[in-house]
């Protein structure tokens, strides 16, 4: 048997359950269930994966909504994994239609799928089983491992989970993600992968407000209306939000892709009388190439904190989010899969699709086209080639761009990092398109399934070459052991950063029931 057998296994596999992967796709989308919250999403995958024959663990690394699978054919063979992101972004809840507006029964401030990693993670859902099924009808030996790795959108999980142990052991990972920006359309990163980032929460907490003066003579009750009040908690977030700013400004080079965001979270107090705010937390994010970079940024943000605590006559708490490591290149890898991209072919769009398309265009006003989608959809570009385009607006000394916690893999087990076109609209010249139609594009099935059966091929003809091929994979793990200076704990090697535990106690945005039913418990404008 060669492999090339098994790998048309696979694609009849894909080809036969694409109804079942459009359908699955699209739930995961509906759900739009946000960081550290994606109940629904994770239990969908977990209750599949079992009925699969797959051993899993829920839960994994202390996580509610992250998993850990297992497929084991014969005895011995490779053990090579994926995974799936199944969180969406607040505030960007859109249906899957041609005009603007939310999901039925929600309001535009509830979760919405943007990457989308709705479709991500059903890609490599899809090339999972189709590689199980190949395995099973030809005998090849060797594991499947697939991963649930929740809260990508603040780089939550896969810190933790490598801190845990669970990546360790792997043949070989396989990335994939939407091509979230050109050149990276159809190609697999070559040299230049994600940087680091660091994301953290600091509390502030004013627990003893009634020691910011001395009571007036007279006033028994510290918080009489007469009284002089502490600053408190929101004096405190704002003194950081200020200073912090400074960051973007005075801290870090204006180039190479780096930022910090912040995010101010909701904490419920509401306060009515002469009292100072007891509790406020802001987010802060930071995206740099180097950890270097990420240490000394998180130097002073601790400085400003602790600063602004002390004005507002607060205590400060740090909360971990995130700890992840940049990128590490495997051009053994990179070159096998992007082989196999280009094997299947690039993702075409029909003219269902394009009827939609034109549709959007219609609905905003501009002239239908024949061609609505972008033409760079349905080209492939070789990894070297995207590298080049790439490397054109970074400085020479840059090593990683951008930011995504897959990199957390990269130091475990070789890994490739592969894109591949989501439907993307072209236009009048300089004329941008609003976020809402990217994002219905990800939900509606006619424009999004393409990548899906795209990537879903290209996953599974990838793992199945990995698993049969000994001397690509012995390739591929002696790039590793020189990139790392010895492999796992080698002179050049990054160990796990995730010194912390998953924030899952954090006041995350979140879906609830009510005697109002299922809504967003952010209350829409005019609630």
């Amino acid at each position: 048997m060669t492999r090339n057998i098994a790998e048309e296994t696979a694609t009849r596999w894909v080809d036969e359950n694409a109804a079942d992967l459009s359908r699955w796709t699209s739930e995961i989308w509906h759900k739009g269930e946000t960081a550290w919250r994606e109940y629904e999403s994770a239990a969908w995958y977990v209750e599949r994966l079992r009925a699969e024959g797959f051993e899993v663990e829920e839960g994994s690394g202390g996580m509610p909504t992250a998993f850990a699978a297992k497929w084991t054919n014969g005895k011995g063979g490779p053990v090579i994994a994926s995974y799936a992101e199944y969180d969406a972004v607040p505030g960007n809840c859109q249906a899957a239609s041609t005009v603007r507006q939310p999901r039925e029964g929600l309001n535009e401030h509830a979760g919405g799928h943007t990457d989308p990693h709705s479709a991500l993670g059903m890609s490599a859902f899809g090339g999972l089983l189709a590689a199980k099924a190949a395995m099973q009808a030809h005998d090849i030996p060797g594991t499947l491992k697939f991963f649930g790795e929740p809260a990508e959108k603040v780089r939550g999980s896969k810190p933790i989970h490598a801190a845990k142990g669970y990546y360790d052991g792997l043949d070989a990972m396989i990335s994939f993600h939407p091509c979230y920006m050109l050149p990276l359309c159809n190609t697999v990163n070559w040299d230049t992968h994600c940087g680091a980032a660091y994301a953290m929460v600091y509390r502030f907490v004013c627990d003893e407000p009634e020691t910011w003066l001395k009571r007036a003579d007279g006033l028994p009750i510290p918080q009489a209306h007469s009284a002089v009040r502490a600053p408190g908690a929101n004096d405190a977030l704002f003194y950081m939000y200020n200073a912090s700013k400074a960051l973007r400004d005075s801290m870090l080079p204006h180039m190479g892709g780096w930022s910090i965001s912040e995010a101010i979270l909701t904490a419920g107090q509401a306060t009515a009388d002469n009292l100072p705010a007891r509790l406020a937390e802001i987010q802060y994010i930071i995206r740099v190439p180097t950890v270097e970079m990420a240490e000394q940024a998180t130097l002073i943000l601790d400085r400003n904190a602790e600063a602004a605590a002390r004005l507002a006559h607060c205590r400060v708490e740090k909360i971990w989010v995130s700890k992840s490591r940049p990128g590490l290149a495997n051009h053994v890898m990179a070159e096998l899969v992007y082989g196999k991209l280009a094997a299947v072919g690039a993702p075409k769009w029909g003219e269902n699709a394009k009827k939609i398309a034109r549709e959007i265009q219609s609905n905003l006003g501009l002239e239908p086209m024949a061609e609505p989608f972008l033409p760079d959809c349905e080209k492939l570009v070789t990894p070297q080639e995207a590298e080049r385009i790439l490397r054109q607006d970074l400085p020479p000394s840059q090593i990683n761009y951008t930011s995504d916690d897959y990199t957390d893999m990269c130091w475990h087990a070789p890994t490739a990092r592969l894109y591949i076109a989501r439907p993307m609209l072209t236009g009048p010249a300089g004329y941008a398109y609003p976020d809402w139609v990217m994002n219905a594009l990800g939900g509606i099935p006619e424009t999004i399934d393409p990548m899906v059966i795209c990537a879903s091929k290209t996953v599974a003809h990838s793992m199945l070459e990995l698993i049969q091929n000994t001397g690509l994979r012995d390739a591929a793990r002696k790039e590793f052991e020189e990139r790392t200076g010895g492999g796992v704990g080698g002179t050049n090697w990054i160990p796990p950063l995730a010194d912390y535990e998953a924030p899952i106690g954090l006041r995350w945005p979140e879906y609830v029931t009510t005697v109002r039913g299922r809504e967003w418990w952010i209350p829409s404008a005019g609630y």
